[in-house]
C-alpha cells in the first residue's frame, strides 16, 4: 500500500528557514508529478510548489524567490526548501504525488498527512 509521510515543519521566526520533506513508500512502479500545497486557518488549501518528474517547477506568485521544490527520485522523496518565512505562511503543509503502484494500472493521486508550519515572533 502507498503511503507519503511529509515531515519538518515547526515553530520559527519571521525570515527564518525550514526545510520540508516528503517520502512516499509501498508498492511504486513510478512518481509522476510531485507538489506541495498549504491550507490555512479559514481558507482553501492552496499550490504552493510543483515538479515534474524531469524537474520543471513552478510556484505560487506569493512564495516565488523564496520557497524552493525539488525531488530525489531515486528516495521517492519531495523536499521543499523555505527561506525568508513570513507569517503569512502559516498553515498545515501536505505534499501531493501521482504515482503508479504496482498491479493498478494507472496514476492515482495520494496525499501526505500535513505538517504544521508556523511563523512568528
Amino acid at each position: 500500500q502507498v503511503q507519503l509521510v511529509d515531515s519538518g515543519g515547526g515553530l520559527v521566526q519571521p525570515g527564518g528557514s525550514l526545510r520540508l520533506s516528503c517520502a512516499a513508500s509501498g508498492s511504486i512502479f513510478s512518481i509522476g508529478p510531485m507538489a506541495w500545497y498549504r491550507q490555512a486557518p479559514g481558507k482553501e488549501r492552496e499550490l504552493v510548489a510543483a515538479i515534474t518528474i524531469g524537474g520543471r517547477t513552478n510556484y505560487a506568485d506569493s512564495v516565488k524567490g523564496r520557497f524552493t521544490i525539488s525531488r530525489d527520485n531515486a528516495k521517492n522523496t519531495v523536499y521543499l526548501q523555505m527561506n525568508s518565512l513570513k507569517p503569512e505562511d502559516t498553515a498545515v503543509y501536505y505534499c501531493n504525488a501521482d504515482i503508479f503502484e504496482y498491479g493498478t494500472g494507472n496514476y492515482y493521486g495520494y496525499w501526505g498527512q500535513g505538517t504544521q508550519v508556523t511563523v512568528s515572533s
